[in-house]
């Protein structure tokens, strides 16, 4: 299940990374996600949350574990090459992608998925703070504003933190 999650998320973009070491990890658990959308607190559960960092290309998500609505954060930066600030946005070469999705799932046939991307135009719209790479996991803190594309309503994600274990395959 996390590896078609992974796939079907995959977005490759390219990357930019600041000087700085990425700030403190934040206070997500173990093998969760956590941050407030709109004022609420959404955090992902440890069976449903992975990293993936192959060739460069670093990718961290999870859900809820079927909450109806259930919601899930995907972020991907392309290029990544440790600990340190990732914009979202802001300009040419900059293309990491957050994402923030609502499933509803009280039509089990035909759930509807809402997705709120960032970037969404060349402003920068937030950031990814990698804290610590080891061979086992990834920490940080991220912050975002996504657009939903069919509406055009804006969902504001502050205080993210990650500490997810990378994915083994067998």
């Amino acid at each position: 299940m996390i590896a078609a999650l992974l796939f079907s998320s995959a977005v490759f973009t390219f990357s930019c990374k600041s000087d700085d070491d990425g700030g403190g990890g934040g206070g997500a658990g173990s093998g969760e996600i956590t941050a407030k959308v709109d004022g609420t607190t959404v955090t992902t559960i440890e069976l449903t949350t992975a990293a993936s960092n192959a060739n460069g290309n670093l990718m961290i998500l999870g859900n809820d574990g079927g909450q109806n609505p259930n919601k899930a954060f995907t972020m991907t930066i392309v290029g990544f090459d440790g600990p340190g600030t990732y914009p979202v946005g802001g300009g040419a070469n900059i293309f990491n992608v957050c994402t923030y999705t609502q499933t509803d799932a009280s039509n089990p046939s035909n759930p509807v998925a809402t997705v709120w991307s960032a970037p969404y135009d060349d402003n920068q719209v937030g950031e990814i703070k990698v804290s610590e790479v080891t061979s086992t996991y990834v920490k940080g803190t991220f912050s975002f504003k996504g657009k939903d594309q069919e509406g055009g309503t804006i969902k504001n994600v502050t205080e993210g933190s990650f500490n997810v274990k990378f994915m083994s395959l067998p």
